[in-house]
């Protein structure tokens, strides 16, 4: 017989439940998270949740709202329109340094990442799946070696990573990753014009393939659980 698997106790085991929810959109962007509701669902002190609640906001999962609570981050169509514009013009013009630069450990480097982020789809895991997609990315502005543009592109990538978790179905992610090893071989063949191409490409494709409304069917099981 087996054992049934014991509630997270611990304010980070909390955070990664509720984090798995938010990715599998059991709780929806905007959704409230009221303390004593998860207190009661986890049966934990609000103290716990609390602490829970303040380490999802340092990821950009959760927004706290002086005197209104904790809600599920909900990224506007505004807010990722503006996100991609500023990634497309960095990044493309990021490209042609990028091709100069990358020497053959770096496509090395470039090539163990897209295996992970293939096997992430594989294993429909949103949450490592959607940081994998974006971190290559940033993978590529340390090797050009601008620290002021990493900088900038960790902060863009890191709230696009929230936005695909959120909106990317799984069909999109794995498009994504096959457009990076796309843009991978073009550049490792020196073909720069391709690669800008194949970039730019992406990042729009990426964009317009987000679906903001929310899926079909009943799959909001946190969210009713802190309801009752």
């Amino acid at each position: 017989m087996t054992e049934p698997v014991p509630a997270p106790d611990s304010s980070e085991a909390i955070a990664r439940d509720i984090a798995a929810n938010i990715a599998e959109q059991r709780l929806p962007p905007g959704a409230k998270l009221p303390e004593e509701a998860l207190a009661r669902v986890y049966k934990v002190s609000r103290t716990k949740i609390r602490s829970a609640l303040v380490m999802l906001a340092k990821d950009k999962l959760v927004d706290l709202v002086p005197d209104k609570g904790a809600f599920v981050s909900k990224p506007t169509v505004e807010e990722t329109r503006n996100i991609f514009f500023v990634r497309r013009t960095l990044e493309v013009a990021m490209v042609r340094e990028f091709v100069a630069r990358a020497t053959e450990e770096d496509y090395r480097r470039l090539e163990a990442h897209l295996k992970a982020e293939d096997q992430a789809v594989k294993d429909h895991d949103l949450r490592v799946r959607a940081k994998l997609l974006a971190d290559f990315h940033i993978l590529l502005a340390r090797i050009v070696g601008n620290d002021v543009l990493t900088d900038i592109l960790e902060q863009l990538a890191g709230r696009s990573a929230l936005i695909t978790m959120l909106y990317q179905s799984t069909r999109d992610a794995a498009c994504s990753t096959e457009e990076h090893n796309a843009f991978i071989a073009a550049a490792r063949a020196g073909d720069v014009e391709r690669a800008v191409q194949l970039m730019e490409h992406h990042l729009v494709h990426v964009e317009q393939a987000l679906a903001f409304e929310p899926p079909a069917g009943p799959r909001k099981d946190l969210a009713r659980e802190l309801l009752l």
